[in-house]
């Protein structure tokens, strides 16, 4: 069955008008034929939005109860029986409530697309998951609701609803997008026009960012090997000397002149013979690239002008930085005249930024040479037809053994140039050219003198021989320093591993960058033997099974290796193993550290349910024994009790039962905060709406409200936020109880009144009780902390000290901040802060 398409409609911020969009080209799908259906569609009150999806079908939502709140979700099973061409799903990245089915609304949507349902989706730029620390650092809002960026790549199509922050500003005030009573609090907080324009700039970076992955997924199908330069590159070619840091420094320069640039440091281990690179420098230089906003590559390569040239038309460079020593000898890699020079003639339409230095590393001796290409055996025949008849030329006056030593100084030359074979003819050429030239009878190839036949064939054995020598030393010397390149690029992969930087996806981008590859791919059977799917990949059209890659390696049983770009050589399966090694140690360690994560948790379990236990032993039995008394009594048939000793007995059972009530209610929000069952549906909310139903209970007399009328919403889930106020006031009657209780609202644009820097809305519940020590203000918010483990009030105890840790965390999980500070006079300050709301209701993870 094919798959169906996937549009995306991508938006800075709520309000562009994306669901808008989606919803006229719908209409325009429709009008053309196509049979259209909407699936879930969200207005958020907006009247065009509502107007907008009249005259398209509609697929019933799927109602579920959650909370005693109902909620709306996708009906995926009436949309598959339906089978329309195109459904419209609002919302891509939206958390499904428990038991819609799919835990994510983008899952529903890949049942739909399996299915060969093209789907119109929509999603915030907030919501993308790299961007999700970005946008908290401008907007102050974590943002809950996340889609992974692989998944919203694999669109088809991704349409960008872009209008300028100052109408969307225009738009919010005249009602548009929220209702009257919150555009105040959004204009004022979400909708602020930096934070609107920091967030369309991120939305049109990150859209460039796809468009030019199918620019270069267009030039590789195309076979077009020149950079466009649509964005300016700088990558930086490292020696792994001090003079890394000038180049970096430089490059840096280079693109504070431009917008949207991007930095990459490449590292070629030396195999050119010079003495090895410094950990040490090389160490502090990728820390530098790291602050600098860039990226650290390891590539591998005999040559390092080419594999530097490769790197960068691979990555579309626009300028390259290497270094150039101020001295000649003794120069280093990427500082030497011949690698610049190469650098530059193959740069193409690059721009080559040769920096000087004084910073040159000294040599550990003299440079050996490098592969024998073809260009080498070329010119290693020409010079030897060449170069014995020179040698015969300028040593024709002296004797047949002078210059027979000479003719041997010149095969050995030959072999350092070219190798094996043009030695033995440079050897056998020579001994021709003596034969004819310098032993006597002259100018013909007859020997008289046997000894001079025995010296020309001693001659001849002895050049040969040397030359095999000189050729087996440079391939030897060769392999040892392809094995320290090799050992260069495994002790990288080492140092990511212990110093756990490295994810896989990390691993199989160096792997990519190493050998040149065009994707790279990690698959996994699941178990299932045969059964291959790709667990991660990078790089351009990635192959989707083992059949498609060009270079396969065995990872272990469940996992493997494909490549695609070349055929790797066998010279290189080693070090590819070596990859395979290190992703099967990632692998191991990230199983180790969930094992670990898992025993954490078990052993925080175990603690809770002993503590519990110890609790529910003294807290649990009190109540029980007072309501089994308080019950016997009343039912003694020989005992007449008057009414008023009736009502207390019944008002002591009642007491017992709230107090088992608050008891067992704690001890399950506890749980659920353990096990992560927790999962607030946050939206607008008011101190003013939760506040009667938290103090409940509390009489009137001890509790005084000071709260501005006109106070914005916060962002909270309302039975959460509840719970919260209920527990710390609870705790404050209990342990002052002869303090009037204060319960204070405020708003602030500043000062301590933020989270992360954000405005926020804070609740404070002010006692003058006894208080705490400073030092005990922490382990107050731990579970089953008492205060000196004493009993307080007319009723004593109760409590297993579970209130204070269950309000700090569900507080916690909401996005908000508790704290504690000592009452000015003496008593306790508990302070819970709120991040003022965006005015969309969502669903944490």
């Amino acid at each position: 069955m094919t798959r169906g398409i996937l549009r995306i409609f991508l938006g800075a911020a709520p309000g562009v008008g994306k669901t808008y969009s989606m919803l006229e080209e719908g209409h325009a799908q429709a009008a053309a034929g196509v049979d259209v259906v909407a699936g879930i569609i969200l207005d958020h009150g907006r009247e065009q939005t509502r107007l907008q999806l009249e005259g398209l079908e509609t697929v019933p939502t799927k109602h579920i109860n959650y909370r005693d709140a109902d909620f709306q979700e996708l009906d995926v099973a009436a949309l598959l029986e339906r089978r329309p061409a195109l459904a419209l799903v609002d919302e891509y990245a939206h958390s499904n409530i428990p038991g819609a089915g799919n835990a994510k609304r983008w899952q529903d949507v890949e049942e739909l697309l399996a299915a060969g349902i093209d789907v119109y989706s929509t999603v915030n730029v907030q919501h993308l998951a790299s961007l999700g620390d970005v946008v908290e650092s401008i907007t102050g809002v974590r943002q809950q609701e996340t889609v992974p960026d692989d998944v919203v790549r694999r669109a088809e199509q991704i349409e960008l609803v872009d209008i300028p922050p100052e109408l969307l500003r225009q738009r919010l005030s005249t009602g548009h997008v929220y209702a009257a009573d919150k555009v105040d609090a959004a204009l004022a907080n979400y909708f602020r026009l930096g934070n609107l324009t920091a967030l369309r700039e991120l939305a049109l970076l990150w859209l460039a960012d796809r468009v030019e992955e199918g620019v270069a997924a267009y030039r590789q199908s195309h076979g077009i090997d020149t950079s466009w330069p649509t964005r300016e590159r700088v990558v930086v070619g490292l020696s792994g000397g001090a003079e890394g840091e000038v180049l970096l420094r430089r490059a840096a320069r280079i693109l504070s002149r431009v917008s949207g640039g991007e930095l990459l440091a490449v590292h070629v281990p030396r195999s050119d013979g010079v003495a090895g690179d410094t950990p040490s420098a090389l160490e502090g230089q990728r820390q530098l690239v790291t602050d600098l906003g860039g990226t650290y590559h390891t590539v591998g390569g005999e040559d390092p002008a080419a594999a530097l040239l490769d790197f960068a038309r691979n990555a579309g460079a626009t300028q390259i930085v290497i270094g150039s020593s101020r001295h000649r000898a003794r120069l280093g890699f990427l500082r030497s005249p011949g690698v610049g020079a190469r650098v530059v003639r193959g740069a193409g339409d690059m721009d080559v930024h040769m920096v000087p230095h004084p910073l040159a590393t000294t040599g550990g001796g003299m440079r050996t040479r490098g592969e024998l290409n073809r260009k080498r055996v070329i010119a290693g025949f020409v010079l030897a037809v060449a170069l014995p008849g020179v040698v015969e030329l300028f040593t024709g006056p002296l004797s047949l053994q002078t210059t027979m030593v000479v003719q041997l100084a010149a095969t050995i030359a030959v072999a350092l140039v070219g190798g094996l074979w043009p030695a033995v003819v440079a050897a056998v050429w020579g001994s021709l050219l003596l034969n004819y030239f310098s032993a006597p009878p002259v100018r013909t190839l007859t020997i008289n003198n046997p000894e001079n036949l025995l010296t020309l064939a001693i001659f001849l054995l002895v050049a040969v021989a040397v030359a095999l020598a000189v050729d087996q030393s440079a391939r030897r010397s060769q392999e040892a320093l392809r094995a320290g390149a090799e050992a260069a690029t495994l002790s990288e992969l080492a140092r990511g591993i212990l110093a756990s930087q490295d994810t896989v996806q990390v691993l199989l981008e160096q792997l990519r960058d190493h050998f040149g590859m065009r994707s790279v791919v990690l698959f996994s059977s699941q178990g299932i033997p045969g059964a291959w799917q790709v667990e991660a990949s990078v790089g351009e059209e990635p192959p989707q099974s083992p059949e498609e890659a060009d270079t396969l390696e065995e990872v272990s049983e469940h996992w493997m290796l494909g490549l695609s770009g070349r055929i790797l050589p066998a010279r290189d399966r080693r070090l590819l193993s070596a990859f395979g090694a290190h992703l099967l140690a990632l692998e191991q360690r990230a199983a180790l550290s969930e094992t670990q994560r898992e025993n954490v948790q078990l052993s925080q379990d175990n603690n809770m349910r002993t503590s519990v236990l110890r609790a529910v032993s003294h807290d649990l039995r009190t109540p029980l024994a007072g309501i089994k008394l308080s019950v016997s009594s009343l039912r003694q048939s020989e005992v007449v009790f008057s009414p008023e000793d009736e009502a207390e007995l019944l008002a002591t059972i009642e007491h017992y039962a709230d107090r088992m009530d608050a008891l067992v209610g704690n001890l399950l929000d506890m749980s659920r905060l353990s096990a992560q069952m927790v999962r607030p549906v946050v939206g607008p909310v008011s101190w003013q709406e939760v506040l009667p139903a938290a103090l409940h209970g509390v009489p009137a007399e001890r509790v005084r409200r000071e709260l501005p009328p006109n106070m914005p919403p916060i962002e909270a889930d309302p039975g959460l936020l509840e719970r919260v106020i209920a527990n710390i006031v609870e705790n404050a009657v209990k342990y002052a109880p002869d303090s009037e209780i204060l319960v204070v609202g405020s708003v602030g644009g500043s000062g301590s009144a933020t989270i992360n820097g954000h405005p926020a809305s804070e609740l404070r519940i002010v006692d003058h009780g006894k208080g705490v020590p400073a030092a005990e203000v922490m382990a107050m918010f731990r579970p089953f902390q008492r205060l000196d483990d004493v009993s307080y009030g007319p009723q004593g105890g109760s409590g297993v000290g579970l209130g204070l840790a269950v309000a700090k965390g569900f507080t916690e999980i909401m996005g908000g901040v508790v704290e504690a500070e000592e009452t000015p006079g003496g008593g306790l300050t508990m302070t819970v802060r709120m991040p003022l709301s965006t005015g969309i209701v969502r669903t944490a993870p």
